[in-house]
């Protein structure tokens, strides 16, 4: 009897380890990638096989306004490393919103062409998502939804979903027409005030926005931040944001203020997200892949952002 029993439960076991509910690792784990050269040396690669990272949204260019006020690519990505083995990519395309106050006639097939050359360039596969970014507003919401109904059904005639951001204060509007959205959980303050302190990811900030969720139209995910600004300021005014040193001319006068979000921070963001909308929190995407990034946080505090 003891040696029945014994194997009922090592096949329990076995049926347990096999099904779906035992091989689920709770939330997609992505990463946005927003350099312009991209790289994975052994730090980022590390961090992407121990964070078991499947999906990477990788912004490939800009879209903005030259001379002659015409949308134009900007500061397109050089590729010096392959994939990932095994991850999606999701190209991702940040578009200045001034694109969207003249014409856009023409951009949606220039826009969905030159992605496709990329990707067949550097034999950049497992793609079945294109991301567009835009920080639209109410007078240029039309444009933009007209320019996203025409990139759709463009790249749903090539097999692709199309994704697009959402802002917080984006959440009162329409839903765009596009297959899902990214809620942007970052840039919540004012970084040209000194005295706000939490201009990266204030939840208090937030918390207004989030009762939209329960109720917006959209398949969403949400994206976390862990990046830092050093801020200059000058006589109390704002100078602007120094990413690596010496690239503004700081005076010894000039103060410089850190802001970053802390653990504490994401984790409330998350529990403020998942009580409002808690399948927004199926797919967790951190901002953004870089060393500095990877190294601001212990390997188990981005355990909880993905996992918890």
């Amino acid at each position: 009897m003891k040696t029945k029993a014994l194997l009922w439960a090592i096949c329990l076991l076995l049926a347990c380890a096999c099904s779906p509910s035992a091989n689920k690792t709770g939330s997609v784990r992505s990463m946005y990638y927003w350099s312009t050269v991209f790289k994975l040396d052994s730090t980022k690669q590390h961090f992407l096989n121990s964070h078991r990272v499947s999906r990477l949204y990788v912004r490939y260019f800009d879209v903005v306004l030259n001379k002659q006020g015409e949308p134009m690519p900007n500061a397109t990505i050089r590729f010096q490393s392959a994939m990932p083995e095994g991850a999606d990519i999701i190209p991702t395309i940040f578009i200045v919103n001034d694109c969207m106050r003249r014409s856009t006639e023409g951009l949606a097939d220039k826009l969905l062409t030159r992605i496709l050359q990329m990707n067949e360039t550097h034999h950049i596969d497992r793609v079945g998502e294109i991301q567009i970014d835009c920080d639209w507003t109410r007078q240029t919401r039309k444009a933009y939804y007209a320019f996203l109904e025409e990139l759709r059904q463009k790249m749903h005639a090539k097999g692709l979903k199309l994704s697009v951001t959402i802002r917080l204060h984006q959440l009162s509007h329409p839903v765009p027409p596009a297959d899902s959205g990214v809620l942007m959980m970052y840039n919540t303050g004012d970084h040209t005030d000194l005295n706000c302190e939490k201009p990266i990811l204030d939840v208090k900030t937030a918390l207004p926005y989030l009762p939209q969720l329960a109720s917006y139209k959209l398949p969403l995910a949400t994206a976390y931040p862990l990046y830092r600004w050093d801020i200059v300021f000058r006589h109390g005014r704002y100078v602007g944001i120094q990413h690596y040193e010496g690239e503004l001319p700081v005076l010894s006068t000039d103060t410089i203020v850190v802001r970053q979000p802390d653990l504490t921070d994401i984790m409330q963001a998350r529990s403020a997200v998942s009580r409002k909308r808690p399948d927004a929190n199926n797919e967790i995407i951190l901002f953004d892949l870089t060393n500095p990034n990877i190294q601001r946080y212990k390997p188990q505090d981005y355990e909880k952002m993905f996992s918890d």
